[in-house]
């Protein structure tokens, strides 16, 4: 009887240890008690990887990607609004080169037969600082605001470009033209203009 009642002991207790161990795999309480409320913690944020993208922001710093030099750049310009408010003139750039690269501040523009390089626009965002990695076949934009509100106007249709680094100096300049949005070269009046930083977004884009 002893033996009897030493085996049905035994198998009692390893049936109770498995039913513990299920109901503990499971997310069951492991023994009977006050159940938990779950008051003061919350399960955690479920995140996702971010999308590929073809131009992306980073701190300035230490970093294997070099900086374009404007060589690498395939460069459009699209003369919006002439001759009513809000014109401008939209720089695009995209990264024809194999490798990245990355942009920093406003580029440096002269239009026309002008020697002065545009002033950064007061309106526009501060970000000297910032870099944009520009992957092949990815873009950037930038805007030359025109203002025709003072004395005397220039009338051109092309300006000069370059890329700057971090510390304010220029690559190789680059000769633009401005094209209406059929395509065909469109001449600019202004008397006075600014230039915004380069960014991922298009500037003014409606």
């Amino acid at each position: 009887m002893r033996t009897s009642r030493t085996r049905t002991a035994a198998l009692t207790a390893t049936a109770t240890a498995a039913v513990t161990l299920a109901m503990t795999a499971f997310g069951g309480p492991a023994s009977a008690g006050p159940a938990d409320t779950g008051a003061g913690s919350r399960p955690a944020p479920r995140t996702s990887a971010a999308p590929h993208a073809a131009a992306s922001f980073s701190a300035a710093g230490p970093t294997a990607t070099r900086a374009c030099d404007g060589g690498e750049m395939s460069y459009s310009v699209l003369h919006r609004f002439p001759k009513q408010r809000g014109e401008h003139l939209l720089i695009t750039a995209t990264n024809a080169d194999s490798k990245p690269c990355w942009v920093t501040s406003s580029p440096s523009v002269i239009l026309g037969d002008t020697a002065n390089v545009l002033p950064h626009s007061a309106k526009d965002a501060p970000g000297g600082t910032t870099r944009i990695t520009v992957r092949p076949g990815g873009k950037v934009y930038s805007a030359v605001n025109l203002f025709t509100d003072g004395a005397p106007t220039r009338t051109a249709e092309d300006f000069s470009i370059a890329m700057r680094d971090l510390t304010g100096d220029t690559g190789p300049a680059s000769e633009l033209t401005s094209f209406d949005a059929k395509g065909i070269p469109s001449k600019f009046t202004w008397s006075d203009a600014d230039v915004t930083n380069w960014n991922t977004a298009k500037p003014y884009d409606f």
